[in-house]
């Protein structure tokens, strides 16, 4: 039997410092796979230990089957775990450590046949009388979903299961997950930072940042309509290209987007997503564009609605199947703040501070900046950096030139610092206010795949 989970504006503090949860509200309906997903250290562990009632609801309210369930505790709440770190018993066969839920539960009962049955469920028959120092990786993860889904629970809560499994595994494994979770029918609420695992795995994906809920959507309007730019730019790979513009919108004239080096002249008459964005007239904005949004071509090759730049090509990504053209179109780059590193607590005086300021300190620094790359908050612009921190910084600037991202097939032929052609597909632009809210496409949501 599933069951519904509901979060009303639930928090959560440590000690006195600040919110690692700040009210989140949330509905999982009974059956449904919820993902929950987001970069590492923005909370999305720690709503998933509060449903399960191994952490402390500071503020708001749980609710399991539309009862109140802040003080119930985890061995009443019918819910089963599936962690990183496999968390098997080492002295205990698989066969032992899937039947011990069962053992707990009922100590004098016969449990082999449900054991044996939770084993041809993951085909792990062969596993069951070893030891989990003899098994694989991906073995005993199988062992510790043996044991979770033994218990027969009403809600299943997995944190980043797959992370420790090579690459092959972790896609091998993400499909019997899906497998079962369908076959079983029981909620599942599932943590991850992988979007890969969140968009193939999630019936809706659930998108935090910093403690806080941005989205809650199916995949596919995670990835088409983007609340924000955090969430277009954590959602898809390669990342979106996000950059610098200024809308322009004279009376009695058409309407076109400056991005610096080029303009991008907006089709007459001017669709309904197109017309949205009169009111941001003169303002700065935001301007998304997928990989797929471009193309290399000339002028002459354009289809109605698209319109054409240049660029210089940076580097080449060659997949196998598709090719990654980066390219310098003269743009500036906007930038998400915080999308890679973690939100950090205050630093400490004494050994943190030495070790912030030592060799490795300053490397770790240096990487974490290189991952966040590419967004500058639009009201300061890095162009000329001043002070201690000016060599790091230009020589940031001067390593990372390629503001747009193009994808291709293998067969394309570009050589690196040529200029090519470019054509922009403006019905595939997204367009993003200063405080970073999606204007364009206003969107009412996809019509859903068959699943």
């Amino acid at each position: 039997m599933s069951r519904s989970i509901a979060l009303r504006d639930v928090s959560k503090r440590y000690g006195r410092g600040s919110l690692a949860v700040e009210r989140v509200s949330l509905t999982v309906e009974p059956g449904e796979f919820l993902v929950l997903l987001g970069p590492s250290g923005c909370g999305k562990s720690t709503v998933l230990r509060m449903i399960a009632g191994l952490e402390e609801i500071t503020e708001g309210a749980l609710y399991l089957d539309g009862e109140y369930a802040n003080h119930v505790p985890p061995s009443e709440r019918d819910i089963a775990m599936v962690f990183q770190s496999f968390a098997l018993y080492p002295n205990m066969t698989g066969r032992a450590n899937i039947g011990f839920p069962l053992k707990l539960r009922d100590p004098r009962g016969d449990h082999e046949p449900q054991v044996e049955a939770t084993a041809r469920m993951l085909g792990i028959e062969d596993l069951l009388d070893r030891f989990p120092g003899q098994l694989s990786g991906g073995e005993r993860q199988r062992v510790a979903m043996g044991r979770a889904i033994s218990r027969q629970p009403s809600v299943f809560l997995m944190d980043e299961p797959l992370s420790s499994l090579d690459s092959k595994l972790r896609t091998h494994l993400r499909a019997e997950i899906a497998r079962l979770t369908a076959e079983l029918g029981v909620t599942t609420v599932y943590v991850t930072h992988d979007q890969s695992e969140a968009m193939s795995l999630g019936h809706r994906v659930a998108v935090m940042r910093g403690g806080v809920l941005q989205q809650v959507s199916s995949p596919r309007d995670t990835y088409a309509l983007p609340a924000n730019v955090f969430v277009a730019a954590f959602i898809g790979t390669p990342r979106i290209s996000l950059l610098q513009a200024v809308v322009h919108a004279p009376l009695g004239a058409g309407m076109w987007i400056d991005l610096g080096r080029h303009r991008l002249a907006l089709p007459q008459p001017l669709s309904p997503d197109h017309q949205l964005l009169r009111i941001q007239q003169g303002r700065p904005v935001i301007v998304g564009l997928r990989s797929e949004a471009v193309r290399i071509a000339p002028p002459s090759q354009a289809r109605p609605g698209e319109v054409a730049m240049t660029g210089i090509v940076e580097h080449v990504e060659y997949q196998g199947h598709e090719a990654l053209v980066h390219v310098d179109t003269g743009s500036r780059p906007a930038v998400v703040a915080d999308l890679e590193s973690a939100r950090q607590p205050a630093a400490r005086p004494g050994r943190s501070l030495r070790r912030q300021q030592s060799g490795l300190g300053r490397l770790k620094a240096r990487a974490v900046e290189r991952l966040s790359g590419s967004v500058a908050v639009l009201d300061a612009p890095p162009e000329s950096p001043q002070g201690p921190d000016a060599g790091v910084a230009s020589e940031r600037l001067g390593a990372v030139r390629s503001d747009l991202v193009v994808r291709t097939g293998p067969h394309v032929r570009v050589r690196v610092g040529a200029q090519i052609p470019l054509l922009v597909d403006l019905a595939q632009l997204y367009v993003f206010d200063h405080a970073g809210q999606r204007v364009s496409p206003a969107g009412d949501g996809l019509a859903p795949l068959e699943r």
